[in-house]
């Protein structure tokens, strides 16, 4: 394939508006001789500006390109080519046609009814019979160049529901008075993708801003932390670099065995994307680790984005070491952006994992107040990451379901044997039908389910309900803002308001629907609890935990639980028990830190409070990825058949990684960048590094940081070169064995410069 190389004027693709009779005139010269084709071109710049592809690493013309161009382009739209020929075409004595076909995997069957194939024929001013089809080849304008030869441009229009996959394409030529047609093929396969901007494609988004933040970025922002406090962390997609298209299309195909008929059916593509993006199922993208032992890979805090992981996987074909959540959901939303799929990364606070199907999250607990984990497997995480894909469900016979669809790449629960999830329609969830496919009730759960408390007192006594949190479940709901590093609450998109008439009757559908015994059991004790109207002794004793949320990493902390007597005449001996447990981020319990038991006389009007110290060296582990606790309070009441039980995530924050620019962005021209950041540790740092990720770079930048002293800043400076015009961006994450995941970013937009020589892309520091 070779880009507008052959002397002729080349005008943009809305420009080509000949008038029908020259055209025909044209095409009726007198031959001269056989008719032979002596090169197609792609056409890649004109191409990549309409079809909106010209960032892909593929596309490129450079000289540096030790592989050749091809074309990517998406379906439902015209594409050029232009076909340069020995002479002019004569209508009366020459027959153009145009064969397209899926090129193959393995032992993959291609054929016409499988729509894996298409004849075309050329079609010209009086041979339009193909005007209906979704597909059809179009001449455009036919010219002679400087060298004498005679260019044809071809508009070949595919159809909007076409396989996503690489494609081959055939010219065959027949010319009156010659025996056999000569046959010339693209010497590339092209790439054709879902296309967003079509409506007659299911993934069809009505808003540029939307179909530019969810499928053209190539960075975005996944929000972690808790309920309490959460922060945002840069993750670069990088869904135009090397290999990562291919990569997605032979995870379809090779991997996750979904045939070629069936690449071009969203409900199914983006399904497949799930069970591969992990390797529970043994042939995965990433292998899930949530151990704090990472020694034989890379700590999942450690990535920075996408484009490593599926470059590394695509290379050796062995699962890549190690994901959480949130690099599962930056894989798979780089592997939906890249085919094409408008997609966003979603983090829910305070995200339930229901093991049993019954909507609920049981916790059992005993006489001390300490939890029974082997008592059930249900558990709640400070948060939950997973992907939302845009696009229509007619599988489901409705178009009611249309829109946000959730999937997620996370190995939790089988749905069909393996581990994937979705897509499951948003509003099903958001209206409690947890019948509907794919995983409406998993995903209901991590939402709306309720949050139960059990006292188990011993074999064969009944367990006692302490409480039920019908609102802790599912908070900030959040993903990227639309053209903007801020976040969108989409919690209103999932859940009904907390409390509403509303979310009960949800909550009651959801019960109804569900199929698990535990859920009909709790539905029970939900309508007898509604009928009760018992008041309970010792409520005049209130409780408040209060814990600082501005601590740094680093730093001691205190623990305060406060309790007043709201009586104005009875004194009350309150005894109870405070526990710090350093937690992961999944709830799963790391080590007890403390365990504070006490018993205090509390006035009439009166007010106590019980304070527990927390210091450095009774929390911190060396590669603690993140300072995340849980504190448990529990208290009885003496004489009064009340106890007050209450579960708090509590995490540390650490230092942001400061970003700073040394002069105007140009194109293609060096920009020295200095970041900085404070060691908030009083111990001193050492053997980190430095990760950079810049957008519109095709190589990250790792800086070492042989030791940051304890309460000491640490500072370095490094020169970029971006490669695109327009908005950029630059993120820094630094890690260590002492401390890990600090991060910083910035935005900036690159102008454009004078051309006076050749810059290659490079990232270096100093």
């Amino acid at each position: 394939m070779e880009l507008n190389n052959s002397g002729a004027h080349t005008l943009p693709f809305a420009f080509w508006q000949h008038d029908q009779n020259d055209l025909e005139n044209e095409i009726d010269h007198e031959p001269s001789a056989e008719l032979t084709i002596e090169r197609i071109d792609t056409c890649l710049e004109e191409n990549g500006l309409n079809h909106r592809t010209e960032k892909f690493e593929l596309m490129s013309t450079s000289n540096a390109k030790a592989k050749p161009s091809q074309l990517v382009v998406r379906r439902g739209e015209e594409f050029l080519v232009k076909l340069i020929c020995s002479r002019p075409v004569n209508l009366k004595t020459d027959a153009i046609s145009l064969v397209l076909a899926v090129d193959p995997i393995a032992s993959e069957w291609i054929s016409h009814g499988h729509g894996t194939v298409v004849y075309l024929i050329l079609q010209t001013g009086d041979n339009n019979e193909e005007e209906d089809s979704d597909w059809n080849a179009k001449l455009r304008s036919m010219q002679v160049n400087e060298d004498g030869l005679t260019e044809l441009l071809v508009a070949i229009r595919t159809s909007p529901t076409a396989s996503v996959s690489r494609w081959t394409l055939t010219i065959n030529v027949k010319s009156e008075g010659v025996e056999e047609s000569n046959s010339y093929q693209l010497d590339q396969p092209f790439y054709l993708l879902f296309n967003a901007w079509c409506e007659e494609d299911p993934v069809y988004l009505e808003d540029e801003d939307q179909r530019r933040e969810y499928v053209l970025e190539d960075m975005t922002m996944i929000w972690k932390g808790n309920e309490r406090s959460f922060y945002p962390r840069k993750w670069k997609l990088g869904q135009y670099e090397e290999n990562i298209l291919d990569c997605a299309l032979w995870l379809l195909g090779d991997v996750a065995r979904l045939s070629a008929t069936y690449r071009g059916n969203p409900v199914k593509v983006c399904r497949a994307l799930s069970g591969v993006v992990n390797s529970n199922d043994n042939y995965g993208v990433v292998t899930g680790n949530w151990s704090g032992s990472y020694g034989d890979g890379t700590a999942p805090t450690a990535w920075t984005g996408s484009v490593k992981i599926l470059q590394e996987y695509y290379r050796t074909e062995s699962p890549v070491r190690y994901g959480q959540c949130w690099v599962f959901a930056g894989v798979l939303a780089t592997l939906c952006r890249v085919l094409g799929l408008p997609c966003r990364i979603v983090t829910n606070f305070s995200s339930a994992h229901d093991t049993e199907a019954s909507l609920t999250v049981d916790v059992y607990l005993d006489e001390e107040g300490n939890v029974m984990r082997n008592f059930s497997r249900d558990s709640i995480w400070n948060y939950h990451v997973w992907n939302e894909v845009w696009l229509k469900r007619p599988d489901l016979g409705t178009a009611a379901y249309d829109g946000w669809q959730v999937i997620d790449g996370t190995p939790q629960e089988f749905s069909d044997g393996t581990y994937k999830l979705g897509p499951a329609p948003v509003v099903a969830v958001r209206k409690g039908l947890v019948n509907v496919l794919y995983d409406c009730d998993f995903v209901f759960a991590e939402v709306n389910a309720d949050k139960v408390f059990w006292r188990y007192r011993g074999p064969g006594r009944a367990l006692k309900l302490i409480q039920k949190d019908t609102a802790g479940i599912g908070q900030f709901i959040s993903t990227k803002a639309i053209g903007v590093d801020e976040r969108e609450d989409i919690t209103a998109s999932y859940k009904c308001g907390e409390q509403s008439s509303e979310a009960k009757l949800t909550m009651l559908r959801a019960l109804k629907l569900g199929q698990s015994c535990l859920t009909k059991h709790y539905l029970k004790q939900v309508r007898i609890e509604d009928r009760s109207s018992i008041k309970h002794e010792g409520r005049d004793v209130e409780f408040e935990l209060e814990l600082n949320d501005r601590a740094l990493v680093g730093e001691a902390f205190n623990i305060v639980l406060r309790v007043r007597n709201v009586s104005p005449d009875e004194p009350h001996t309150v005894s109870g028990r405070i526990h710090l447990n350093h937690i992961l981020y999944t709830g799963k319990n790391i080590k007890t830190i403390t365990s504070h038991p006490f018993t205090v006389e509390v006035e009439p009007s009166g007010e106590e409070v019980i304070e527990v110290p927390v210091a450095f060296d009774d929390y911190y582990e060396p590669g603690m990825d993140e300072a995340i606790f849980k504190v448990t309070s529990f208290a009885t009441i003496e004489g009064a058949d009340y106890e007050y039980f209450s579960q708090e995530d509590y995490s540390l924050r650490k230092p942001d990684v400061q970003l700073e620019l040394s002069g105007t962005p140009l194109l293609r021209s060096s920009l020295k960048v200095k970041a900085t950041f404070y060691n908030p540790l009083p111990i001193p740092i050492t053997a980190g590094s430095f990760q950079i990720e810049c957008s519109g770079l095709c190589k990250s930048l790792t800086i070492p940081i042989e030791f940051v002293d304890a309460r000491d800043k640490c500072e370095v400076t490094f020169l970029i070169r971006p490669s695109f015009k327009g908005s950029t961006q630059l993120s820094a994450k630094f890690q260590s064995n002492e401390l890990s995941d600090i991060e910083g970013s910035l935005n900036f937009e690159v102008e454009e410069r004078e051309e006076n020589n050749t810059l290659h892309e490079v990232l270096f520091f100093s």
